[in-house]
């Protein structure tokens, strides 16, 4: 049966389904190159990578890719290879990440760290980063080469920037846009520019994707920092106030601290400090009170602006239309 990319953008299905309608057949194709590339002779590295791999997500970053690429008109095969490549990139950060952040859930079940312990978590990690440049040699193409060595040297900075940040009140918004851009954006741009590259796209094409996937990844990981204060864990796989209990201050809470008086702020202070919340009532009223959640959000759905605004210079076809509902989705979701 011949695949109709037109056929499934049907208006019984809601937005975020049309996606990944449209891209099933490339994400099948994606997860199969993913399992195959996890094989290695040490067994603990075979458990613990299937386990974070496997253990949900929406698999944005990859999808985004093979998305890009269909938006291009891209007919080769290489997009499969370079989304498993991102994911890898990607997984690696999250076992990183909750070893840094001590956080026991990830999507809603047992962080690998809080399974198999901090080393296990970080040397998997190192594995994944490792076996995913393994990958990019095949492709055979410095510029591939470039982009990705760029970009995970740019996500290594955000995430230090990021322990930096940590338990420190007086963290700015400024401070806390370069750390999303360079340990979110980063990765989300790359997934577009990487799309435009195997596409062979002129250059303001590709300066187009990446712009998108840049303000793309903002706008997600800000809307996540609110659902972080809004969602509860069977919906967002982790627990409200997870954030401040590992004294990050993200934009929500910075925005409060900006509005608030002075013994308002002393409290929200000490939280950040301390990154203990026995009781969040008090900050969530504090951040209600501001009105810091829809400020946030402004900044959020401005970030989706200038994404859908960036790739007007793409040519119209149905996965032209699934990246413009990807970022509405990204401002308007609950999870």
């Amino acid at each position: 049966m011949t695949f109709s990319p037109e056929s499934t953008l049907t208006n019984a299905l809601s937005p975020l389904e049309q996606i990944i309608s449209l891209s099933a057949s490339d994400m099948k194709r994606v997860d199969t190159c993913i399992h195959d590339s996890l094989q290695s002779d040490v067994v603990l590295i075979n458990q613990i990578a299937n386990y974070i791999v496997s253990s949900g997500g929406k698999r944005l970053r990859p999808m985004l890719l093979t998305l890009c690429a269909h938006a291009c008109d891209y007919k080769g095969k290489d997009h499969i290879l370079l989304a498993a490549i991102i994911e890898f990139i990607h997984t690696a950060t999250l076992l990183h990440d909750d070893v840094v952040d001590e956080s026991d859930l990830r999507r809603g079940q047992r962080s690998a760290h809080a399974v198999w312990g901090n080393a296990a978590s970080v040397l998997v990690g190192d594995f994944l980063y490792s076996r995913s440049f393994q990958m990019m040699v095949d492709l055979d193409s410095m510029r591939i080469m470039e982009v990705l060595a760029n970009t995970t040297n740019t996500i290594a900075e955000g995430e230090v920037q990021q322990l930096l940040n940590m338990g420190d009140p007086e963290v700015t918004q400024q401070r806390y846009m370069q750390v999303i851009e360079n340990k979110t954006a980063k990765l989300f741009e790359a997934a577009c520019r990487l799309a435009a590259i195997i596409s062979a796209q002129p250059p303001e094409i590709e300066e187009a994707l990446a712009i998108y996937g840049n303000r793309l990844g903002a706008a997600f990981q800000i809307a996540d920092d609110v659902l972080d204060y809004t969602g509860e864990v069977g919906t967002m796989g982790k627990n409200a106030g997870d954030d401040l209990a590992e004294g990050k201050p993200t934009l929500p809470l910075i925005i409060a601290r900006e509005r608030c008086n002075e013994k308002e702020r002393a409290l929200l202070d000490a939280a950040i400090r301390n990154g203990v919340v026995d009781n969040l009532q008090p900050i969530l009223t504090i951040i209600e009170k501001t009105d810091s959640l829809d400020s946030a959000m402004a900044i959020a759905n401005a970030c989706a602006l200038e994404a859908r605004q960036a790739i007007g210079v793409v040519p119209g076809s149905p996965w032209l239309t699934a990246l413009e509902q990807l970022a509405d989705y990204s401002v308007s979701r609950d999870r």
